[in-house]
């Protein structure tokens, strides 16, 4: 197993969290950290025991490390990543993989022509729900998938608020207004990676939002978006349909799962609500909820800058449909999240990079993870005119 270096770059409210399993990787050599914020590289390096820290972008770029783990705000991933695999460095990146159609196009374009490694950090792929459903699909459970639905429910007042301020200082109302489809991964990216079709094309309603706290205000927001919540039907490559909600004004119980899914064939469906996951076929349903739980990891987070409606996320563990066994031994008892995602996110790009492989969320799997939802907020501008989705394929096969 080839080792290699990566620096994580910046240190917000879920980075922090990722240095130790990189740390704890065999095969990441050296781990660094980068942030324009002094305060945060030097606390997050002396909490993991880190040598050498970077203030500054371009000299992580300069350096002789071998991957950037990218951690900034969410419409700063595409460029960042562009130019990092222009400068020879492997990319993990957090989610969404960019905000237009052309920086994902031209994402895809370098990681072919470079072989280097790319993978988007998508958070679903490893979701118990959607582990359970690519399983019952792959022995035939489900027939034929004929429609989905994925929905990504997270109310503003959950984190969201908070969240936004740690990120975006005094002017954090212009970027909280963040297009609901334009973080459409969860949602698209959990159906897909059961079904492992893609998206054709998409018709989108946005609902303007009546909430008075200057968010989704055209005025204010730098995207000029004044749609809090957005609603699209997608057609997809295998004639299936798949209807994809993204809120964030929903008064709903937090968390409980805040991205569900339902999932239906000819033999067999799959349905997730409020505290409830159902299997059902023609002869009857069963109850699968406790199979498609994360049990809590058993840790807290007492970070100040963490919200306590954000919390859980940081410290959830492994459902029982999880494999574990392909998780290095070097993890027990680690940080982990996003119902037991975090482990398999790290580990599987650090095998891709050591051995060469192709990461499951790679480039062309993230693009076709996001660029439906970028197309489907351009359809809700358009009061829900039908608009093609581009698909640019399946990826190389590993060298």
């Amino acid at each position: 197993m080839r080792r290699f270096s990566v620096a994580i770059v910046g240190l917000g409210q879920f980075a922090p969290e990722f240095v130790e399993l990189f740390q704890a990787h065999p095969a990441v050599s050296e781990v660094s950290v980068c942030d324009i914020v002094p305060e945060r590289v030097a606390s997050v390096a002396e909490r993991n025991g880190l040598t050498r820290t970077f203030d500054d972008f371009e000299a992580v770029l300069d350096s002789d490390v071998d991957a950037v783990a990218i951690f900034t705000q969410r419409w700063m991933h595409g460029p960042m990543a562009i130019e990092a695999l222009r400068r020879g460095k492997h990319v993990y990146s957090a989610v969404p993989m960019g905000v237009s159609v052309e920086e994902i196009r031209e994402i895809v374009e370098l990681t072919r022509s470079t072989g280097l490694t790319y993978m988007m950090g998508e958070t679903s792929y490893y979701y118990p729900a959607v582990v359970f459903c690519r399983d019952q699909l792959a022995r035939g459970a489900f027939g034929n998938i004929i429609y989905a639905e994925g929905e990504y429910l997270h109310d503003m007042a959950d984190g969201f608020y908070e969240a936004f301020k740690y990120s975006g200082g005094e002017g954090w109302r212009a970027t909280a207004s963040f297009p609901p489809m334009l973080y459409p991964t969860h949602s698209v990216g959990g159906v897909l990676a059961v079904t492992g079709s893609h998206i054709t094309s998409v018709s989108c309603l946005g609902v303007k939002d009546t909430t008075d706290d200057g968010v989704f205000d055209t005025a204010v927001s730098a995207w000029g978006n004044e749609f809090s919540n957005e609603s699209a039907l997608f057609t997809t490559a295998d004639g299936g349909i798949l209807r994809v909600n993204e809120f964030r004004r929903v008064g709903i119980a937090p968390f409980r799962p805040e991205v569900r899914f339902s999932i239906y064939g000819t033999q067999g469906a799959y349905e997730q609500q409020t505290g409830s996951s159902v299997w059902q076929t023609h002869d009857g349903w069963e109850e699968v909820t406790a199979r498609v739980t994360a049990r809590s990891a058993g840790q807290t987070t007492e970070r100040s800058d963490v919200d306590a409606a954000l919390a859980e996320t940081f410290t959830s563990g492994f459902a029982p449909v999880h494999d574990t066994d392909v998780l290095p031994h070097s993890f027990a008892g680690k940080s982990n999240g996003h119902e037991g995602s975090h482990q398999f996110l790290v580990n599987d790009f650090a095998v891709a990079v050591s051995t060469g492989s192709v990461p499951p969320v790679n480039a062309w799997t993230a693009a076709r993870y996001t660029v439906p939802g970028i197309v489907a907020h351009q359809s809700a501008l358009q009061d829900g005119a039908r608009l093609p989705v581009p698909d640019f394929g399946e990826p190389p096969a590993a060298g």
